[in-house]
């Protein structure tokens, strides 16, 4: 069933990029496709309509339960760390991005105005950069992934044939990495500029995959979590609504058992 409903998706998408790569080249907007197309002939690759109807279908099957992984994690995180929260949100209030009593006071006295959000404006939140970079190695979507080796190699005293697939953790790589200091704990400092934890070794960090393979979209993911941990920050508070914590499941993607039951409230403007 499951190839043949790839084969009926498949033929819809043949249409849609067909019609997309007749059309000129320099147009006011752009979608992911459009970027992942030019992206590709930039670097000297013109990709076939196989590998376009693949990738269409990683953005979008992929994407969806991930991103959604990844955003229960982010709002569980900031439950279980209001000192974290508080941060985050000062960060937010400095670079005129946050909200509640401040924010609606500067609104009514009409002394100020939020700006955009715009992806400048995000890159330039480096906390919130750290946060979300540990959401992502503490909590890492998908726990593993596999690859096919190209040659036969020795790893620590066993050789690997060519052609046999070898599975890599995600999770285990960031919970014994020795870049990481106290691996188990939840510490968005460890990605600040002055200990960069990340860089110190290879593939220590590595939430989407990595090497020619890594996720497509992971720019896109980091960058939906950014905006949720925004506006959330900004404009809500949240608290657990069951008696305690859920327990984690991995398989097959990172998620709470029975789901995270939370209440949130909008911050107040009258304190």
């Amino acid at each position: 069933q499951g190839l043949k409903a790839r084969k009926v998706l498949h033929g819809y998408l043949d249409k849609l990029l067909r019609d997309k790569l007749e059309r000129p080249e320099f147009k006011e907007s752009q979608d992911a496709m459009d970027i992942l197309i030019s992206s590709a002939k930039e670097h000297g690759k013109e990709m076939s309509m196989l590998e376009l109807k693949e990738a269409a279908v990683e953005l979008i099957f992929a994407a969806h339960a991930t991103t959604a992984s990844a955003s229960t994690s982010l709002v569980l995180q900031m439950l279980k760390h209001p000192d974290t929260l508080a941060r985050l949100r000062r960060e937010l209030a400095d670079a005129g991005l946050g909200g509640g009593p401040a924010a609606a006071a500067a609104a009514a006295a009409g002394t100020a105005e939020r700006p955009p959000l715009t992806l400048g404006r995000l890159v330039g939140l480096r906390y919130l950069d750290c946060v979300v970079k540990e959401v992502l190695r503490l909590l890492p979507p998908v726990s593993g992934g596999y690859r096919t080796a190209l040659k036969t190699f020795e790893l620590e005293g066993c050789q690997i044939p060519k052609g046999w697939s070898v599975l890599y953790s995600i999770r285990d790589t960031h919970e014994t990495a020795p870049a990481f200091s106290s691996p188990l704990d939840f510490d968005p400092d460890r990605f600040d500029a002055t200990r960069a934890e990340d860089s110190k070794e290879r593939f220590s960090y590595l939430p989407f995959g990595g090497g020619v393979r890594s996720c497509l979209g992971k720019e896109l993911a980091k960058l939906i979590l950014k905006v949720l941990a925004v506006e959330l920050a900004g404009g809500c508070t949240w608290e657990l609504a069951s008696a305690e914590y859920p327990r984690m499941q991995t398989v097959p993607i990172v998620h709470p058992v029975d789901g995270l039951h939370v209440r949130f409230k909008a911050l107040p403007t009258d304190e």
